[in-house]
């Protein structure tokens, strides 16, 4: 049989691990598989029109949009019988989503695909492994866009640090003490618009851990608001599933909730769990945007992990994935990373994390925040110093430079000024240090804790009122964003490592921090 190699689908072995020999022939697996969708043109020229505000423009609802640029049928189809044809089921297929979700087994699947997969250790943990591209039967070319889940490998990373004490090098200066408060003092300190989000879906993105409804309970009780309503979404199997640990996945679902329902607390929150890996991170956000019942007007997610790690296909796969978010008028809220440039990455160069570098996302970067009273006394970029977190932000290596950004600037430790010649990250900032972080509750534990994770729920939160407000979704923000700073408060002390503060947009902690009620004037209604 005639096959291809399927575009963007080249993945290699993480460095450091173990091969422990070929995966099990007879373990059964899903994987995700992503076909082309109808009148893509079409969407990109509505994405541009919404860029440019075009009033005439309204947003599709999702039911117009799978019509219009959902799979069509006989491409379904087509995946589903080449499937069929080699022993694999298939599980569940949506149009809108593109998707089709196959069942089979190791040996099926590495038949169907020509993969070698392979069963590697790395830490403490192990994961089913590939190298090399994807092959595709030629009838199929042109058809599918993505297979996903081949490769279970954890393809993220939760951006949320516990406050933990200062020692050795790590000494705090007396000017910067620590303080912490709740989500509902740092929404007012910002000065959001008094709204409680009513009538307003916020979505969440989970890739493992959970949440206790008693907790929930616990904590909103102590914060004098009525506790919101909490739906847990199963997506690809992936389930409400609490481990214990406050360390763990626990922490990012915890802050997560607890910071949208202070801020949001008539908001509806579903909470979309699923498998950390390429295709159950997809599955969830697709899932969500396309999600006929919660109908989330914004999403939240403060998972990620550097764009060096993430396949083409997947990247495309997602920001695609944004885009149709665009179309239907949700937006879309990204954590932007804690490592500072690097990201986390040991090569000595700087790195974007992503979802937070899509030109179709809001990247989240995060500040240290001091009050005095009910008043900001100072915000500066959050960097905790080698041993600690930092804000994330850079150049994305895949992502132009959008039409909001073109222009701009980034400048570089020591004051080295130069244009921005790539997507820049982050967009927005907020409180993330934990050393100025968020009172939350976690598994029966009250703490602080910070990272840019709770900048996306935060900026999820205020655009749930802004929503409300309205009486209908901004939707895609980002143009808007870059065409009235003055709705942000501008940071221009710090660096994230590499990238320095500096007057309007920069790399660590994008246009800046909510600035007042200013941040309603972000968006003018756009009714259908």
């Amino acid at each position: 049989m005639a096959t291809v190699a399927l575009k963007g689908s080249d993945r290699t072995l993480l460095p450091g691990i173990r091969v422990l020999g070929d995966a099990d022939p007879g373990e059964r697996l899903e994987v995700s598989v992503l076909v082309r969708r109808r009148d893509r043109p079409g969407l990109q020229s509505r994405i541009a029109a919404l860029v440019r505000g075009d009033s005439a423009i309204a947003h599709l609802s999702r039911e117009q949009f799978e019509r219009q640029h959902g799979a069509d049928a006989a491409d379904l189809a087509a995946v589903r019988d080449y499937a069929s044809s080699q022993g694999i089921s298939t599980v569940q297929q949506h149009a809108g989503r593109r998707t089709v979700v196959l069942s089979g087994t190791v040996e099926q699947f590495s038949r169907a695909f020509s993969v070698h997969l392979q069963l590697c250790a790395h830490g403490a943990g192990t994961y089913r492994g590939r190298s090399g591209t994807i092959q595709l039967p030629a009838a199929l070319d042109g058809i599918v866009e993505a297979v996903l889940g081949l490769d279970n490998r954890p393809q993220a990373q939760t951006h949320f640090r516990l406050r933990r004490p200062l020692s050795g090098s790590r000494k705090r200066p007396a000017s910067a003490a620590a303080m912490s408060y709740t989500p509902i003092q740092i929404a007012n300190l910002y000065g959001f618009p008094a709204a409680t989000g009513a009538n307003q879906c916020v979505g969440i993105i989970e890739l493992g851990g959970g949440y206790r409804p008693d907790d929930l309970q616990s904590y909103f009780n102590t914060l004098g608001v009525a506790a919101p309503t909490v739906v847990a979404v199963s997506v690809d199997q992936g389930k409400n599933a609490p481990t214990g640990d406050a360390n763990g996945p626990d922490g990012e679902v915890m802050l997560d909730i607890e910071v949208v329902g202070a801020v949001a607390p008539q908001a509806r929150i579903a909470v979309y769990f699923a498998p950390n890996t390429d295709a159950g991170f997809l599955d969830a956000v697709t899932s969500a945007i396309h999600d006929t019942t919660h109908r989330p007007s914004v999403l939240s997610i403060s998972w990620g992990s550097a764009e060096s790690s993430w396949t083409q296909q997947a990247m495309t796969a997602m920001d695609e994935a944004f885009q149709a978010a665009a179309a239907i008028g949700v937006t879309i809220c990204v954590a932007s990373g804690d490592s500072g440039s690097s990201d986390g990455v040991s090569d000595g160069s700087d790195h974007a994390d992503f979802p937070a570098s899509s030109p179709h996302a809001i990247g989240c970067g995060g500040t240290s925040l001091h009050a005095s009273g009910n008043r900001i006394s100072s915000e500066v970029v959050w960097n905790d110093g080698a041993s600690g977190g930092a804000s994330g932000g850079g150049i994305s290596s895949v992502f132009a430079t959008p039409t909001w950004q073109t222009g701009l600037s980034v400048v570089r430790s020591g004051g080295t000024k130069a244009a921005l010649n790539m997507r820049g990250v982050p967009d927005v900032s907020g409180c993330a240090d934990p050393e100025t972080g968020y009172q939350v509750r976690i598994d029966g534990t009250d703490t602080v804790i910070g990272g840019t994770s709770a900048v996306a729920p935060l900026w999820a939160a205020l655009i749930a009122r802004v929503n409300q407000l309205n009486g209908v979704a901004v939707g895609f923000l980002n143009a808007k964003l870059y065409q009235q700073p003055t709705a942000l408060r501008d940071i221009t002390q710090g660096n994230n490592g590499d990238f320095e503060a500096a007057s309007g947009w920069d790399a660590c902690t994008g246009l800046g921090s909510p600035n007042s009620a200013a941040s309603v004037s972000l968006v003018s209604p756009r009714r259908a």
